[in-house]
């Protein structure tokens, strides 16, 4: 009976976050507004950091990609939910959905890892001053952001390959604005438990893992510091904090949904709006307004695009 209704689920209907009109029209402004914001500061950092010679170093490096991340994370849903709200069409072919699984769980996985990276930046950094140039070289930081893409697209294509032969003949609805795995399996029509548990098991893995790497890291950075300086101790928390702010705002909605054990509670749709749209949102704010060189370079940036426009 699965073979045979296999083909007829050919695409699945996503329930969004509210069937209630006047809040649909509220969280279309706001989304709009939102990834308007999203796009133009994380461009803003991607700019400022390629094109300032200042600030070619392995922490602006890594902000970067970090901020391209949280770009391509946020244009890979909140565009079709601004879409679906705007056409009341929410419905997504069966190929797209796997494809927006597989890229959603490349880009988390990899930022995970990237500000696991940054992490020890920091530490080379803090602790090892002198040699943080020769340990943080350009062939360095290449080969980290090679290997957080790699591990990114390796747990992605472990997390499909449990899932993409699953038969699927029964509801297509999804309750949610976007395409994961915890949904995408409930649909399937034979008995997932033991495929949500690895699916949950490599997610939350890799999602507590890191988390507890960079605790460990921070807390090896803030003892070693205390250790050599107690003075040092208050500076070492300020360059820290916007890491840590940072990691906080992403570990804490993925942990949640991953590892709560009533996941269709409504609270999972609004850890994904900040996800999507509210975390891309501060991880550049965050770093820039806390940062002076960052401050300076992007008003040197915007005196040249002025003058740029003048000389046009």
């Amino acid at each position: 009976m699965c073979e045979r209704n296999y083909s007829e689920v050919s695409e699945f209907i996503f329930l969004g976050i509210s069937t209630y009109r006047p809040m649909q029209r509220f969280l279309l402004a706001f989304s709009a507004v939102f990834y308007v914001t999203i796009v133009l500061g994380n461009l803003a950092v991607v700019l400022t950091v390629t094109l300032d010679l200042h600030l070619h170093s392995p922490m602006y490096f890594l902000l970067g990609n970090l901020s391209f991340t949280d770009l391509c994370l946020s244009t890979l849903t909140v565009p079709r939910m601004i879409s679906d709200l705007y056409s009341g069409h929410s419905a997504i072919s069966f190929q797209a959905c796997v494809l927006q699984i597989f890229l959603l769980h490349v880009l988390g996985g990899s930022e995970m890892v990237l500000l696991v990276v940054m992490g020890l930046d920091r530490y080379v950094a803090i602790c090892k001053p002198l040699h943080y140039l020769r340990i943080m070289s350009p062939r360095m930081c290449a080969l980290l952001l090679s290997g957080v893409w790699a591990i990114g697209v390796i747990h992605s294509v472990i997390q499909l390959a449990f899932v993409v032969h699953l038969p699927f003949c029964g509801p297509n609805e999804i309750d949610s604005f976007y395409c994961d795995l915890p949904w995408f399996i409930k649909l399937a029509c034979i008995d997932t438990y033991r495929m949500e548990f690895l699916v949950t098991a490599n997610s939350g893995l890799i999602s507590i893992g890191t988390f507890f790497l960079l605790l460990i890291s921070y807390t090896f950075i803030l003892f070693t510091v205390w250790k050599r300086s107690s003075s040092g101790l208050h500076k070492a928390l300020s360059t820290l904090s916007a890491h840590i702010s940072v990691v906080v705002l992403f570990f804490g909605p993925c942990i949640f949904v991953y590892l709560w054990p009533f996941p269709t509670v409504p609270v999972d749709k609004f850890l994904a709006i900040l996800d999507f749209m509210i975390t891309p949102i501060l991880n550049p704010a965050i770093y820039t307004l806390r940062n002076k060189d960052m401050k300076l370079a992007m008003r040197r940036l915007r005196d040249q695009l002025l003058r740029l426009k003048r000389i046009s």
